[in-house]
């Protein structure tokens, strides 16, 4: 096995790049609509869970809960989700989708789809199916295997 640092062979900076150009070609492709990637995924998960917790919501969308106050407060300015002002039950304000916010998610989820289908062109139905379990279970390994070793001091 070669070198961590051999960047020609190492997964990790490979994933890394895949992962660069995607979000690339899909912050060109949600520019247009006037959307980030951060309030394109927000709308999607909510789009499939009205209702969420934004807390739920930063973790399913990788960001941290105050940067999904931010995406939220944007998104909510352009009348596309509503939350309450206060929560009906416990801390969590829930937020849903408006019309708006609905009808601005079917266009950007098509281009997003334009993007993920031209990124995954080259590959056979197989391959896809086996490069979606690959890249769950390196995600799982990370989250489960043991923490890297500090050096002392």
């Amino acid at each position: 096995m070669k070198q961590v640092g051999d960047l020609g062979l190492s997964i990790g900076y490979a994933l890394k790049e895949a992962a660069s150009a995607l979000r690339s070609a899909m912050d060109d492709a949600l520019r247009p609509l006037d959307l980030t990637v951060s309030q394109y995924s927000s709308l999607e998960v909510l789009g499939q869970q009205p209702g969420i917790s934004a807390a739920e919501l930063a973790r399913r969308t990788f960001v941290t809960r105050q940067s999904m106050q931010g995406v939220l407060q944007g998104l909510a300015t352009r009348g596309l989700l509503t939350r309450p002002e206060a929560a009906p039950q416990g801390r969590a304000l829930p937020t849903e989708l408006t019309a708006a916010g609905r009808a601005l998610l079917r266009d950007a989820s098509r281009a997003v789809a334009e993007v993920e289908h031209r990124m995954l062109e080259p590959f056979s139905t197989g391959d896809r199916t086996r490069l979606h379990g690959d890249l769950l279970r390196c995600a799982q390994a990370v989250r489960s295997g043991p923490e890297p070793s500090r050096p002392a001091g």
